[in-house]
């Protein structure tokens, strides 16, 4: 796949046209490569979706032999949460 060679000011101009776009972009300034930008896939493959689905059995299963139930899991998410905000 062939990377496209952009000013910034290009890339940015035509920022939703690249976005859009499969191929990845090398993003210059004066010639000098910054970064470059590497679209994801637009859409899921297949085996994709298949890997999360065992994964969300799996953790279905995990639960359930914890005993755990869904209001538990919740509050203590959101506990965990404050306090990753609170230490910011």
């Amino acid at each position: 796949m062939q990377t496209a060679k952009v000013g910034v000011r290009e890339f940015r101009e035509n920022l939703s046209g690249y976005l859009e776009a499969a191929a990845p972009v090398a993003i210059t300034r004066h010639g000098r490569t910054l970064g470059f930008y590497v679209p994801t896939p637009q859409r899921p493959q297949e085996e994709d979706l298949a890997a999360l689905r065992r994964a969300g059995e799996r953790l279905d299963a995990m639960l359930a032999a914890s005993g755990a139930a869904e209001e538990e899991l919740v509050s203590e998410f959101k506990t965990l949460r404050k306090a990753r905000r609170a230490g910011r």
